[in-house]
């Protein structure tokens, strides 16, 4: 069986080149697509994408849906879904290429659509673990603070905490970006690696003093002690040296910027374990501060520029995708709501049985087969 077809690369080639130039797809959506066409290249024991029938779309469906999968284990139907509109949009552009016209059909990409269900089941919205203002105070008190490695790492959730920043501009802050004495972050889309590449201001949180002074603290170092400048990075890479025992270690702060996400998100795995807490990723603080701002209930005006400060566009993306009611609450909320109908219900009865006996008073004072006249004075 052969391991790759020459003809395809050259079309996998082209097919990056345009989703990089073309549609502006960053390098993640590229890799995710090319991955889906590397599964159905090997359904088809790398045929030539020339060749192309539409029941190799069909067996390739049935293999993602097969229950065994190819770990022994089912396929997620989130997997199923992204694999198949990729495979649907790369087919689509392939049935538009010179060569391809007269050979692909652009409704053959069709059999990749992925089906209702599935997209449901992928779409789904579910619970995960959300950690409240309290619980991140108590991470930051477990985590230690002696050397500049140190310092930085329990900066990184404390920034966090403060601005609601997403790990990738977490990775390409600048020190320039960050005004302690106006308390802002200017997340500039030129430099920073923002969602969409958004520009926008982001002034802290009111999420206690704690976080502000361990923030204020770290860049003192960066500053004072590692003479930083405001084109060194906020939270730089960790520098590694050969030690005493001729073993690699860390040895302080670099002045290199992170080139992944990765870093941050096992300092916040080390975090919360250290205090005995589920982990949690960076994304899940922005939940957190949607919640805090759900419970200060803030006005109209208010609740708009919370949102704002968290980068979005519009309040709604706020309220509606990250200030989802937690189970516990919900639950609390639906006994709140039913105590008032019992109680009203159990007023109800009381009194109607004041009136009962009210009227049978007043009958028991009438005489015997004389009926009562109504008063006319």
């Amino acid at each position: 069986m052969p391991k790759y077809c020459s003809e395809n690369e050259r079309v996998k080639r082209d097919y990056a080149f345009f989703l990089h130039a073309a549609s502006g797809k960053q390098d993640a959506t590229i890799d995710a697509a090319l991955r889906a066409i590397d599964r159905f290249e090997t359904s088809t024991d790398h045929k030539p994408f020339r060749k192309f029938h539409i029941e190799q779309a069909r067996s390739f469906r049935a293999g993602l849906l097969d229950p065994s999968g190819p770990n022994g284990r089912p396929l997620s139907a989130a997997t199923v879904t992204t694999t198949l509109k990729h495979l649907r949009n790369f087919f689509l552009w392939l049935s538009r290429e010179p060569g391809f016209r007269s050979r692909l059909n652009p409704n053959d990409a069709n059999y990749f659509t992925p089906s209702e269900q599935d997209r449901r089941i992928a779409g789904a919205r579910r619970d995960g673990p959300v950690p409240t203002v309290d619980e991140i105070g108590r991470v930051l008190d477990c985590m230690p603070s002696a050397s500049a490695v140190e310092k930085r790492n329990r900066a990184v959730v404390a920034f966090t905490l403060l601005t609601g920043a997403r790990d990738g501009a977490l990775s390409s802050f600048r020190l320039k970006h960050v005004n302690l004495a106006q308390g802002t972050v200017f997340q500039d889309g030129r430099e920073v690696k923002t969602k969409r590449r958004k520009t926008f201001m982001t002034h802290f949180f009111p999420v206690g003093t704690k976080p502000l002074e361990i923030v204020s603290d770290y860049i003192a170092v960066l500053t004072g002690e590692l003479g930083f400048g405001p084109d060194d990075p906020l939270f730089p890479t960790t520098r590694i040296a050969l030690g005493e025992d001729r073993q690699f270690a860390a040895a302080g702060l670099d002045r290199k910027s992170w080139r992944t996400t990765g870093p941050i998100r096992q300092i916040f795995r080390d975090a919360f374990a250290s205090a005995g807490l589920p982990y949690v990723n960076p994304h899940a603080f922005r939940k957190t501060l949607a919640r805090l701002g759900e419970s200060l209930r803030l006005t109209p005006e208010e609740w708009k520029a919370w949102s704002q400060n968290l980068g979005h566009e519009s309040e709604m993306t706020t309220f509606v995708g990250y200030g989802e009611v937690p189970g516990h609450r919900q639950a609390e909320i639906m006994l709140n709501l039913r105590a008032p109908q019992a109680q009203q219900a159990s007023d109800g009865a009381i009194i109607d049985a004041l009136e009962a006996l009210v009227s049978s008073a007043k009958r028991s004072r009438q005489p015997s087969g004389i009926e009562a006249k109504p008063n006319t004075g």
